[in-house]
């Protein structure tokens, strides 16, 4: 067979498939050609050596805003795609009907790596977050139409992966469930899942996942206090238990504020393992504390979190999450996304969002991107 690429002696990783191997992995057309401890490269395919890094699935950022140009807070998916080892960039509801458009011409439809968007459910998305000016979009409840969001998100079925909605404090002020039942009442006619942020009260966190479905995505879920999921006994809110056995999804979304080291050690002694991890990476937060998706999946090896189990949380897990079960695998004739991974062995400090700082021995760096079966990474 005729191989366009083969990434030669690298670590795979594919948790879809349960592999872990050393090994060769061929690409050809654009998707995944062959998988094998030793693969014969034709003549004319181009052949990297890749050994002693990790190759794995294409991480998903499952909580990103590339809106750039579009909106404050976006950053280029591209230039994501080259430092963070990201084939797939899902932005979080960074715009709303009412600009959706043009986030799909100019940013979506020219950039090189995959955009999977999120539909806010405010008109004009997330328009007012930057260093100087912080306006929740979902305070003002005249934004929300209902009728606007549900026209685009069946305008564009074809891309929208749900719909996102921001509650608490920050993102809602007085509206409190307001927005979230508004936003329920669009996912439900639209058969698409919901995105959830949360912040500070109001509203309360139980009361939030009470409004959940099966398949929704509570993101910011290892938040620091109030509106934690650790309980003030060193447990797992009996709520937040409750929302997993219903099917709801947990995610990281570390972003500027929404991730503490200290309540991720809570869940993770008690078992509770977040279903995806996503760097909710933005231009105030892109310098720190979260920088990028491998930067976030280093601080969960710093605290314990099994390598395989971590690239899980990357890879196969937000592809489900998306309702794309072509993405996030390795298995023959699958999208030929690929990354390559540096596991480097060193002293490296690792911040959370409240200010917290750890010595990591190890951190996982970009070496190189595979999308559609062609070399990204410069």
């Amino acid at each position: 067979m005729i191989y366009d690429l083969v990434l030669r002696g690298g670590r795979i990783i594919d948790p879809s498939q349960d592999l872990d191997l050393i090994g060769d992995i061929a690409f050809a057309g654009g998707r995944v050609a062959a998988l094998s401890p030793r693969l014969e490269a034709p003549a004319g395919a181009a052949v990297r050596d890749v050994s002693g890094y990790l190759v794995t699935p294409g991480l998903i950022d499952l909580h990103t805003h590339v809106y750039w140009g579009g909106t404050s807070l976006g950053v280029d998916a591209d230039e994501l795609a080259r430092t963070s080892a990201v084939t797939t960039c899902v932005d979080a509801g960074s715009a709303g009907p009412g600009n959706f458009a043009g986030f799909r011409r100019h940013v979506i439809e020219t950039a090189a790596v995959r955009i999977i968007p999120y539909l806010h459910i405010s008109f004009a998305g997330i328009f007012g977050f930057s260093s100087r000016v912080m306006v929740g979009e979902s305070a003002d409840l005249r934004l929300l139409s209902l009728v606007d969001a549900l026209a685009v998100a069946r305008d564009h079925r074809d891309l929208i992966a749900g719909i996102k909605v921001r509650v608490g404090f920050n993102a809602s002020g007085a509206s409190g469930l307001a927005p979230l039942i508004m936003a329920r009442q669009v996912a439900e006619a639209a058969n698409l899942p919901m995105m959830v942020h949360i912040d500070m009260p109001p509203p309360d966190l139980a009361e939030v996942l009470v409004l959940m479905r099966k398949g929704d995505i509570l993101t910011h879920a290892f938040r620091p206090f109030p509106n934690c999921a650790a309980s003030a006994r060193g447990g797992v809110e009996p709520v937040v238990l409750g929302a997993r056995d219903r099917g709801i999804l947990f995610d990281i979304g570390h972003g500027m504020g929404s991730f503490s080291f200290d309540v991720a050690r809570v869940l993770l002694g008690n078992a509770f393992q977040p279903d995806c991890i996503s760097s909710d990476v933005h231009a105030l937060c892109i310098n720190g504390p979260a920088y990028d998706l491998l930067t976030t999946m280093s601080k969960f090896l710093l605290l314990g979190m099994p390598l395989r189990a971590v690239i899980r949380a990357a890879t196969q897990m937000p592809a489900v999450a998306i309702r794309r079960p072509t993405l996030g695998t390795l298995r023959p004739g699958g999208i030929g996304d690929a990354s390559i991974i540096g596991l480097r062995k060193g002293q490296f400090e690792l911040a959370d969002s409240v200010g917290v700082r750890l010595q990591a021995h190890e951190r996982l760096i970009a070496e190189g991107v595979v999308i559609a079966g062609r070399w990204f990474h410069p």
